[in-house]
């Protein structure tokens, strides 16, 4: 047999690796990794594109096709999957049967396999017809890796260029060998990779299927798929979850490219909690939808309770802290714009918080925020200026609830009262409106001048929640005499408009659509008040 074991206690057992199966369509680091393993003494196999990659490249290497006396044919669909590939792949080392059975059919072993797949997701991305996706379905791929993951007793499997560096690091500090751990951690990464991968296959297959026309093959698919298969990384385990009792840990997309919570950069501060992570993606969220000028969001337990655009970002912070002083005490800050100096300087010396979040921090920021050292300080990128399409989730006992994100802001704006907004009320009507969008239901923001003077958040009634938008507003030493008032749904009756118009907001923004609304309409005319209705509920459970 050509693998030649090490011999070392149970579990911590090294296999030299003497021949090795490259076969990937992403040939990023291929030559890298060839050459460093050819200068190894590691006999190369490969296929079609892979192998012509490494002649060209001018590396020494085997053809399968010349390994298993057996062409390749079909298109390509059928090279490797044959016994002196599966065999070298499977084969129990330590067992005489097997040994037997290798020599008997002449089946040399495989130790290493390299071997990424079709591009299958990057196929349906891009919107391919659906032949060219199927023929974008890899199948001796996965083979070749579930079998090499199974036997990692013996065989290393490598499924992601990012690895490649570390298998050329374990065979160098082991003589060319790969430790028991090693190979283990890799067929975990292996299996996760056939999981996702068939995931995705089976979510665009049963998109299709599930159809309004899916008995046709180009039929376009549903948003929803028959079954939903999803496959998140664990970031990090946390010290606890909502609550002291509770564990917890995080998890992340494997390919998350969009600037939030889940690519941050932590520069400082001690560890995320289950609460942070909630809290500053709520943050984010809000903050995001404010490209045209500074914005800052304050945060606490999950409802924006000061949201301001200014100039600078200082100015923002100093108007969004206003809005409720208490509330902000222990509460995430977020920001759209570089965090400078001058605003990391304001925070720490006014107040507690438990997170700073901004697209980046300027010089010196670091060194300010360090006098504070728990305070957790993250940079997230560029927020994009058109959040991407996504699912949301939300998890029930025995089931899962999937939605579309709430990205949209109004279906249209139309005014219905006699009164039209002036251009500055109109401008403080789309800054509550987007507040309102990130406001638990029922949500009543009062704003003026682009800033929030009150925010009421998930009572269970709407008038309440007016009533305690006001409250805060005057504990803040704030005044809705001025302001507008923005609604995430349609005032069912015409009372919680009256009490926004008696507390002195001047116009309004909400959804329309009640049984009432020219009950509403005639409240809001009778006092003066200028209304717009955007046709669009934002609720936020």
């Amino acid at each position: 047999m050509s693998t030649t074991d090490v011999a070392k206690p149970q579990g911590t057992i090294e296999r030299r690796i003497e021949r090795a199966l490259l076969s990937v369509s992403d040939k990023t680091g291929l030559l890298e990794l060839a050459r460093a393993l050819a200068a190894e003494g590691v006999e190369l196999l490969s296929t079609g594109g892979t192998a012509a990659a490494l002649k060209s490249a001018g590396i020494a290497v085997k053809d399968v096709s010349e390994h298993t006396g057996f062409p390749e044919m079909m298109d390509g669909r059928l090279k490797t999957l044959h016994p002196k590939v599966h065999g070298g792949l499977l084969a129990v080392r330590d067992s005489a049967a097997h040994r037997k059975d290798a020599e008997d059919h002449g089946i040399g072993m495989i130790d290493l396999l390299v071997v990424n797949l079709y591009p299958f997701e990057a196929t349906v991305a891009r919107g391919a017809d659906y032949d060219t996706t199927v023929e974008n379905i890899d199948i001796g791929g996965p083979a070749m890796i579930r079998g090499a993951a199974k036997n990692h007793a013996s065989v290393t499997v490598v499924v992601a260029p990012e690895d490649y560096r570390r298998l050329l690091s374990e065979m160098k500090a082991h003589g060319g060998a790969t430790t028991a751990p090693f190979r283990r951690a890799m067929a975990q990464k292996a299996y996760a990779r056939t999981a996702e991968y068939d995931g995705a296959i089976s979510n665009w297959l049963g998109a299709v299927v599930e159809s309004a026309d899916g008995a046709r093959p180009d039929a376009k698919p549903t948003r929803f798929p028959r079954t939903l298969s999803l496959q998140f990384r664990k970031a990090q385990d946390l010290r606890y979850g909502e609550n002291p009792h509770q564990t917890a840990a995080f998890y992340v997309e494997r390919n998350c490219i969009d600037a939030g919570i889940a690519s941050a950069r932590q520069l400082q501060g001690k560890e995320l909690s289950y609460n942070n992570i909630a809290d500053t993606d709520a943050a984010l969220e809000c903050v995001s939808t404010f490209a045209d000028q500074p914005a800052c969001v304050i945060v606490k337990h999950a409802n924006p309770c000061g949201v301001a655009l200014a100039e600078t970002a200082l100015a923002a912070y100093d108007r969004a802290f206003k809005t409720d002083p208490e509330s902000a005490f222990g509460g995430i800050i977020a920001f759209n714009r570089t965090l400078d100096l001058a605003t990391a300087r304001a925070i720490v010396e006014r107040q507690f918080v438990e997170v700073i979040i901004a697209p980046d921090v300027g010089e010196g920021v670091e060194a300010v925020v360090a006098a504070k050292k728990n305070v957790r300080l993250l940079v997230c990128g560029a927020l994009p200026a058109t959040p991407t399409s996504r699912f949301d989730f939300k998890r029930v006992t025995g089931g899962l609830l999937v939605q579309d994100a709430d990205l949209a802001l109004y279906e249209t704006l139309r005014v219905v009262t006699r009164r039209k907004p002036t251009d500055a009320e109109m401008a403080d009507l789309m800054f509550a409106w987007k507040v309102a969008k990130a406001v638990k239901s029922n949500a009543i923001v009062y704003a003026k001048d682009c800033a929030t003077v009150g925010v009421g958040a998930g009572q269970m009634s709407r008038i309440n929640s007016s009533r305690i938008a006001v409250i805060k507003a005057e504990m803040a030493g704030l005044s809705v005499k001025g302001s507008v008032v923005a609604s995430d749904a349609f005032f069912p009756f015409a009372d919680g408009l009256i009490s926004a118009a008696e507390a002195g907001a001047t116009a309004v923004i909400h959804p329309g659509g009640s049984l009432r609304d020219d009950e509403v309409i005639k409240a809001a005319d009778d006092r003066g008040l200028a209304m717009v209705l955007t046709g669009m509920r934002h609720f936020k459970h």
